[in-house]
């Protein structure tokens, strides 16, 4: 039963989507903002053109803190909620339910990071998302950008100094005023969790390091390393048993995850398809998404995942930050995603500004209203990926959106838009099935050549 309309006058709820922050405690403004090493916008003041601006800067740099205070403080009240799905509008200004946040926290200086770096942003940006949240539930995802090195999350088995106990345990203390006991049990022991956000609404927080193609852990055993996916299937037949909705939160998203668990999760989909009402992602730095479609003829969708633009600005991007709105909590509600909005902080605008000027973040599009959607369900998201693939007008629209209003100065060709249509349609690693539909006029290898090219993280 696909999810349906809610009925007039029925209550909706508005979910703030924060991912990817790299928050760089090193950035200078006035520093050099090119620089032979992968992270730049550090370090002494540069005399010239191409210094770092003062509210972040286009190209290898992350975000100073004051970017991300400014950006939480400009929030409309996000603690008049009512924690039951419906979101408290008596003070003039449209709260959030709650607060989805899919990691990466620390900047991408990892050459030089330590635990006590690691931890440190944690604990930093945990705080500052407590004071300017206020009494805000905020449902955080582990980022592979938490650990150091880079990537290497190893499996619970893995004890000692060489575990990820110092990370998890970290977490645990830093949000446990935001998660049930259970949750923090689990995320103790391998960095996911499952809460109720509000009555008939359930979330799971996947740890995606477990998928990940940069993981060396995974090369032991990349199946279900965790025994996160055979808990994910207790989880949602528990709630399918319940009469509850799920929403699924993680970091990376599942196409760019290992075939066999990309495959398998796929398949958990498929299988709760009634059950999932939405998937949310990050980690690609870009706005965008991935269509999932019945196992049996590939061709019906059943769910998608929301790939999330970045906070930050790495590499020559906007500032950005995504709110949803949801069916809200009624009886019979599909808790789906009705729309979504992005913001961005036009950094040229932003850094021309005479300093001590707030900064002015703006509304760059509803998803709905750009692209004419009836509904944001899987079916119209389908129905957008043809109409994009005849209609060059609206992919170019797509592809300003996909880069928060800043793309870059060579134009999107043949190839590269067959590349990123089938992207957008594929919800599982390495199937050119997915992408047959669109008749690419390249060949599936060359396809995914050009996906790796364009990975910014």
């Amino acid at each position: 039963r696909p999810p349906m309309p809610p009925p007039p006058g029925a209550p909706t709820a508005r979910i703030l989507f924060l991912t990817d922050l790299h928050w760089d405690r090193r950035y200078a403004p006035g520093s050099s903002a090119a620089c032979p090493d992968p992270l730049c916008c550090r370090g002494a003041p540069h005399d010239g053109p191409g210094a770092a601006g003062f509210w972040g800067t286009y190209g290898k740099c992350d975000l100073p803190l004051h970017t991300i205070d400014a950006l939480l403080a400009q929030l409309p009240n996000a603690s008049s909620h009512t924690g039951d799905g419906t979101s408290d509008t008596s003070n003039g200004t449209l709260g959030f339910a709650a607060a989805y946040w899919t990691g990466d926290i620390p900047a991408h200086d990892v050459w030089q990071q330590s635990r006590g770096d690691q931890l440190r942003a944690l604990r930093t940006v945990t705080a500052l998302l407590r004071t300017r949240l206020g009494g805000l539930r905020v449902f955080p995802a582990v980022g592979n950008h938490e650990a150091t090195p880079v990537n290497a999350f190893p499996p619970p088995y893995v004890q000692g100094n060489q575990s990820a106990a110092w990370l998890y345990d970290a977490m645990a203390e830093a949000w446990q005023g935001w998660l049930p006991p259970t949750a923090l049990h689990t995320l103790r022991a391998g960095g996911f969790y499952t809460a109720q956000v509000w009555p008939g609404l359930r979330l799971v927080s996947l740890n995606m390091n477990f998928c990940s193609q940069a993981n060396f852990w995974l090369l032991i055993n990349a199946t279900d390393p965790a025994g996160q996916l055979q808990w994910l299937m207790g989880v949602l037949a528990d709630a399918e048993r319940d009469g509850e909705k799920v929403h699924i939160i993680g970091h990376i998203p599942p196409a760019h995850c290992l075939r066999s668990w990309s495959w398998n999760y796929y398949r958990i989909v498929s299988r709760f398809e009634g059950t999932i009402a939405a998937q949310f992602f990050g980690h690609t730095h870009l706005d965008e998404f991935e269509l999932f479609y019945d196992e049996e003829t590939l061709s019906r969708p059943v769910s998608i995942a929301f790939v999330a633009p970045s906070v930050t600005t790495y590499i020559n991007l906007n500032p950005g930050y995504r709110v949803y709105e949801v069916a809200g909590s009624y009886p019979g509600s599909s808790h789906a995603v009705l729309d979504h909005e992005t913001f961005i902080l036009n950094l040229t605008e932003a850094n021309a500004a005479p300093l001590g000027t707030p900064p002015r973040w703006q509304r760059l599009y509803s998803a709905r209203e750009a692209y004419g959607l009836p509904m944001a369900f899987p079916a119209n998201w389908d129905l957008l990926v043809r109409r994009l693939q005849d209609d060059e007008r609206l992919f170019q629209r797509f592809w300003f959106h996909l880069h928060k209003g800043h793309p870059p100065r060579e134009p999107c060709g043949g190839p590269c838009k067959a590349a990123l249509l089938c992207a957008l349609r594929s919800g599982r690693a390495a199937d050119p099935t997915l992408c047959r539909p669109l008749r690419p006029a390249l060949p599936f290898p060359r396809i995914q050549e050009l996906w790796r090219q364009q990975q910014l993280c």
